[in-house]
C-alpha cells in the first residue's frame, strides 16, 4: 500500500471519464501535501482503471482519466 491509495481509490470510485483535483483537495484526500515523489507513484493509478493526464505547477491541479 502506497501513500497514495486513499487518492487512487477515491478517483476509481468517483467512477467518471475525467476529473480534475487541485493539489489541495488531493492533500485532503491522502492527509499530506503532495510532493514530487507523485511522479513516481502516479503510475499505481494504473492498476485502478486511470491514467494521470496533465499535472499543472501553475494551476496546481491535477487532471486524472478513465483508461478505455
Amino acid at each position: 500500500m502506497s501513500k497514495y491509495d486513499p487518492l487512487w481509490k477515491y478517483v476509481k470510485k468517483k467512477g467518471v471519464p475525467s476529473i480534475k483535483l487541485s493539489f489541495d483537495e488531493i492533500q485532503n484526500i491522502i492527509g499530506i501535501p503532495i510532493d514530487h515523489s507523485f511522479l513516481n507513484y502516479k503510475k499505481e493509478l494504473l492498476a485502478f482503471g486511470y491514467k494521470v493526464e496533465k499535472i499543472s505547477l501553475k494551476e496546481k491541479t491535477v487532471i486524472f482519466i478513465k483508461i478505455q
